[in-house]
């Protein structure tokens, strides 16, 4: 990228963020692996499984050395050095405003995504339904789920609305939820071909979806590169914002009939499992904590993508199968990354950048992976917004704000973002 234009990026950043020094000195370039990345094919085969290893050729969507195996980073003057205590097979951290990719290891490793996969799925069908739209459970909407799989507890024949069913998404993982959302969307097909569409459309092209709830599936991969993609995108959206945010809820339970006849419907208690962002199994809610999504599965390992601000920055890290033992080290590497994040951004040169979804490439010279963009796949009016409190039965938590939104247009054709994602009183919860 010419110097010129990224001084010109930079420069829409808000005031808050603190500004990249534009003499940045440069005293360590670091890349674990000596060979060269190629192209690969953008887009996997049907029938692509994960790697035991990562490819020497990987894509480089986003910058050459995105697809390269091993680290990524380059360290200016006093930049603190990477966790030396990283075990997972894939990772990245990036500014959610800017793009800026900061550092990354096996960012397009092809993996198995879990139920991190379900940020697709949201971001997907959540401009589809209204949120009081009712749906009555038949059988065959629950249907294939698999073994084994998280549930919200859902019941057939019971009545729930979309905003029920996107609380069991987002908070207990619902599998059941996932397949009855499907079904309105008119069936599991159908959802998995629009959920490859629109990842096509975000440029996330190590995706392929077999199964939308991230079920493991002969087939089924993503990237920690996609992955927050995905996430940067899903958080154009005031209603993703807010689920992914929400600590706990109330979910409508089974109706039943008291001894006197009458019928009652009693709701129950949900608790996020992200827990980064509730706290618990021994791990502490991290401050600045916003979502997104965890996930876990035989094939997977554990998976997460988290968002988090801390001094008017706000960063994404998605960390990909911890080789360690214990079901809390992919939040303890992630909230690494993050205390890194934070403490490198302002004295790093980024290692290549989130591409904009291809409906904002102009085709008239921008290039790829030039800036980042807003999707464009959000429903009529869900124009960034900040977001409070959420209530009633949407629980607890606050939601991930975005105040701005505004798409420029440079002559040299390439989009930059002039926007603001404040996270006021983020961790302020009403019990």
């Amino acid at each position: 990228m010419p110097a010129s234009l990224k001084t010109t990026r930079r420069s829409l950043l808000v005031a808050s963020a603190v500004s990249l020094s534009l003499s940045l000195p440069l005293s360590m370039s670091i890349s674990l692996t000596a060979a060269p990345a190629a192209l690969a094919a953008d887009k996997p085969s049907p029938d692509v499984s994960p790697s035991a290893t990562p490819p020497a050729q990987m894509s480089t969507v986003g910058g050459e050395r995105l697809g390269t195996p091993g680290t990524q980073v380059e360290l200016g003057a006093d930049a603190p050095v990477l966790p030396k205590d990283l075990s997972a097979r894939s990772w990245i951290v990036a500014d959610a405003e800017s793009g800026d990719v900061l550092a990354a290891h096996n960012a397009h490793w092809r993996l198995a995504p879990a139920s991190t996969l379900k940020m697709l799925f949201a971001d997907t069908l959540l401009p589809k339904f209204g949120k009081d739209e009712e749906h009555k459970v038949v059988p065959s909407d629950l249907a294939g789920i698999g073994a084994g799989s998280s549930l919200v507890g859902i019941k057939e024949d019971e009545t729930y609305t979309v905003h029920d069913l996107w609380l069991g998404v987002f908070l207990r993982s619902g599998n059941d939820a996932v397949r009855v959302l499907s079904a309105m969307n008119d069936g599991i097909d159908q959802t998995v071909k629009d959920m490859n569409a629109h990842a096509e459309e975000l440029q996330a092209l190590d995706t392929n979806v077999v199964s939308p709830d991230g079920y493991d599936a002969k087939g089924q991969v993503s990237s920690a590169y996609d992955l927050t993609l995905v996430a940067r995108s899903g958080l154009q959206k005031k209603d993703f914002r807010e689920y992914c945010s929400t600590v706990r809820a109330k979910f409508p339970g089974e109706t039943k009939k008291n001894k006197k006849g009458k019928t009652t419907r009693e709701s129950f208690e949900i608790q996020n499992t992200n827990r980064l962002l509730t706290g618990g199994a021994g791990l502490d809610a991290y401050q600045g904590i916003a979502g997104v999504k965890n996930g876990n599965t035989t094939n997977a390992g554990s998976t997460f993508t988290g968002v988090a601000e801390r001094d008017g920055r706000v960063l994404l890290v998605t960390v990909m199968n911890p080789e360690k033992d214990g079901y809390t080290e992919v939040y303890k590497e992630t909230a690494r990354l993050f205390d890194w994040g934070f403490q490198a951004a302002d004295k790093v040169t980024p290692v290549g950048e989130l591409v904009p979804p291809k409906s904002a490439d102009t085709g008239n010279g921008a290039q790829q992976g030039a800036t980042a963009s807003p999707s464009a796949s959000g429903a009529p009016g869900d124009k960034p917004m900040a977001v409070g409190a959420s209530g009633g039965s949407s629980g607890m938590g606050v939601a991930l704000g975005i105040a701005g939104g505004v798409l420029a247009l440079v002559a040299a054709g390439a989009f930059l973002v002039n926007r603001r994602w404040p996270l006021p009183e983020l961790m302020r919860r009403r019990r």
